[in-house]
């Protein structure tokens, strides 16, 4: 049964197909240009791995938080395919796909939220699966939450962009820091199956987004302000 994860929540475009081979995954740095790139690359991944696109039992997506105007085409167009196909959706957190992503019992996740701000939060691994211990929020990098214990591994662009005062305010409580990583289709697909088997999928037109900021730019005044 072939399932499609798709994340445009950053300036990557990662797609990620369930096949009788295991997950087959692609990723591309597109900056802005997730619109015109993501149906074609699909089309390519499909025809590379042999499947019809009517053969699709669901569709994963990273609902955020991320990009504003990625999130949109993103969820847009799992939307579309899910409306065409006849199938259901799984919408999950940038940020939990962020920890998926890592070998490590302890992640906490960090994506850049521009205008000096992070999306953060923090995920422990028990048994194989994931459990948010800080809900996600968007903050100041001073001021973001603080988990319990030792040994967290900081992973995201919010530590690429805001590594030295993400230190600071963890701490002792951090340990590596991986920077470079991101979101990934493969790791939303790995998390949304089991949601798929429950039964939990959910109809196109209740896809959700997870904005967490309502505010997309700063003005001119409060960009200059100290």
């Amino acid at each position: 049964m072939p399932y499609l994860a798709l994340d445009t929540s950053t300036e990557y475009l990662s797609l990620a197909l369930t096949t009788p081979g295991g997950i087959v995954a692609r990723q591309w740095h597109v900056g802005q240009r997730h619109a015109e790139r993501t149906l074609p690359e699909l089309e390519t991944l499909l025809a590379e791995t042999g499947i019809a696109r009517g053969e699709l039992e669901g569709i994963a997506y990273g609902m955020g938080p991320g990009s504003f105007t990625g999130l949109r085409i993103g969820c847009g167009i799992a939307q579309g395919l899910a409306f065409g196909l006849g199938v259901k959706l799984v919408g999950i957190s940038t940020l939990a796909a962020l920890a998926a992503g890592c070998d490590a019992p302890r992640v906490y996740a960090c994506l850049d939220a521009r205008m000096n701000q992070v999306y953060a939060a923090a995920f422990e691994q028990v048994n194989g699966d994931w459990r948010e211990v800080t809900a996600a929020v968007v903050s100041d990098p001073q001021a973001v939450p603080l988990p319990e214990g030792e040994g967290w591994i900081g992973v995201g662009s919010g530590f690429a962009a805001h590594g030295d005062a993400l230190a600071q305010r963890l701490g002792a409580q951090l340990g590596t820091m991986l920077p470079d990583h991101f979101p990934q289709a493969r790791d939303l697909l790995r998390l949304a199956l089991p949601v798929f088997e429950r039964g939990d999928a959910l109809a196109p037109e209740d896809a959700p987004l997870v904005y967490l900021r309502d505010k997309v730019a700063l003005k001119t005044s409060e960009r200059l302000k100290p």
